[in-house]
């Protein structure tokens, strides 16, 4: 168990920042790339992080974007998936109504259920990297604190 903690806090060398999962979701970056300037200035180890991160949060959206596509939603994924990540008070449920041609407690309604089934996918793509059940949550913490450096 003590080898497992120390895995999960491998990349941040034990000295991590946690970051909530809420207020990432609230600020996460719109595009999870590094300028190229900015490649020179951070170290192999972070870049290697952030890389990381971006690709378990790409894959998540991706396995998102599939099963709406199933449940003929892909419109629905189309329009809201780039609110999963927005700060509520810009959220325009209007705009997004009259988009969708539903109503807006429907557009709230399908984003509560979108954000809550990326966090599930999410959950399981970071699963995937090998971390164990009881390492999940310090290895989405380290993801959100990587891909907030990255701003």
């Amino acid at each position: 168990m003590l080898a497992d903690k120390s895995h999960a806090r491998k990349r941040g060398g034990g000295g991590v920042q946690f970051v909530s999962w809420d207020d990432w979701m609230a600020e996460a970056p719109a595009h999870l790339s590094i300028p190229a300037q900015e490649l020179e200035n951070r170290s192999p180890e972070r870049i290697f992080d952030v890389r990381w991160a971006a690709t378990v949060v790409e894959r998540a959206l991706r396995r998102l974007c599939d099963v709406c596509e199933k449940r003929g939603r892909r419109r629905v994924f189309d329009v809201l998936s780039s609110c999963l990540a927005a700060e509520l008070e810009h959220v325009s449920y209007a705009n997004l109504a009259i988009t969708l041609r539903v109503s807006e407690t429907t557009v709230k309604k399908l984003l509560y259920h979108m954000r809550q089934r990326y966090r599930v996918l999410l959950r399981q793509e970071v699963a995937q990297t090998g971390a164990g059940p009881e390492e999940i949550d310090d290895e989405l913490r380290y993801l959100c604190a990587a891909l907030s450096a990255a701003e």
